[in-house]
């Protein structure tokens, strides 16, 4: 039986079983939570380069970074269709006609089907959620918000310049123009309980999101996060720790949700905590491991009716 709804079995579904990569963009954009447009120092667990794949060039015009990585991941993975994701920084912070031209210069190759857009609730509006709906009416598009926490406290904690209202608001807006919408959540804050942390699957199961990636807390070197660590250690999860953690929320989420990312792999020079030296491929082997186990599965708890309850 399948466990969890992964991505690679939705593209499966959706694509009609033709091979489906991601190839990342670096659009050269910002963060409002860095340029002063909501804040500076932007949120403190935050290093782009602790996620930023290798060879993104932002130099480099967004078809030839379309192209180099299109070639890179046919040879790799023999994709034949291909997302362009827009990941570094905000990736709808900027005017609707710079947007307008980026999305489209990215749709320009043939073999791309549809944009994965990676970005913030606050940095959304009516004129942006337009243009995307126009684009979907063609191609698929994903929108992507990061949230990291349901929880006010833990939001005033980590700087991230906006509060949950916000968060809700743009996903819902953004469902209504028909479009795929995604979140980010991180688990393990030490400003947060087992059970708080659990509490985000039935509210996140009760609003219309349709992907999630979750991954753990990592402390990352040249973050504020990182020196708040070191003058005074706080409590980072354990490897086993994570995964029982992980399988429980799991089991409290929504089956219909699609789980893009599971946990995180920061570069061993930008890593302070948990170092768990896991790969990949391991952590799911691990994880798939301990779900049969346990003989349980992605929604095995979830109910709808308490799902709905945890909207106000």
């Amino acid at each position: 039986m399948e466990r969890l709804r992964s991505f690679s079995a939705f593209v499966r579904e959706y694509f009609g079983g033709r091979r489906l990569q991601k190839v990342n963009i670096d659009a050269g954009l910002s963060c409002p939570n860095r340029d002063g447009t909501v804040g500076t120092g932007g949120c403190i667990y935050c290093n782009n380069r602790s996620f930023r794949p290798g060879g993104l060039d932002a130099s480099l015009s967004i078809p030839q970074q379309i192209s180099q990585g299109i070639q890179h991941l046919k040879r790799r993975y023999r994709a034949e269709l291909f997302l362009a994701y827009f990941q570094t920084y905000t990736n709808t912070h900027a005017p609707v006609e710079r947007l307008r031209e980026m999305y489209y210069q990215a749709l320009e190759h043939p073999q791309v089907v549809g944009l994965a857009i990676g970005t913030r609730p606050d940095c959304i509006d009516e004129e942006k959620l337009s243009l995307l709906q126009e684009i979907a009416r063609r191609h698929f598009v994903l929108i992507e918000y990061g949230l990291q926490s349901m929880h006010e406290h833990t939001l005033r904690f980590i700087n991230r310049g906006h509060d949950y209202s916000c968060f809700k608001e743009a996903v819902l807006r953004t469902a209504q123009r028909g479009l795929h919408v995604g979140a980010h959540i991180i688990l393990g804050f030490p400003t947060e309980s087992k059970e708080q942390m659990l509490e985000m699957a039935p509210e996140l199961s009760a609003l219309p999101l349709g992907f999630l990636k979750i991954h753990q807390l990592q402390v990352i070197k040249g973050t504020a996060l990182a020196r708040m660590y070191l003058k005074q250690p706080f409590h980072v999860l354990g490897y086993q720790e994570y995964q029982e953690l992980l399988v429980q929320f799991l089991e409290r989420l929504s089956p219909r949700v699609v789980l893009q990312r599971l946990f995180a792999t920061a570069p061993d020079e930008l890593l302070i905590a948990p170092r768990w030296g896991r790969s990949r491929q391991e952590f799911l082997r691990d994880l798939q491991g301990l779900l049969q186990k346990k003989d349980t599965w992605q929604g095995r708890l979830f109910s709808p009716k308490a799902a709905a309850s945890a909207l106000p």
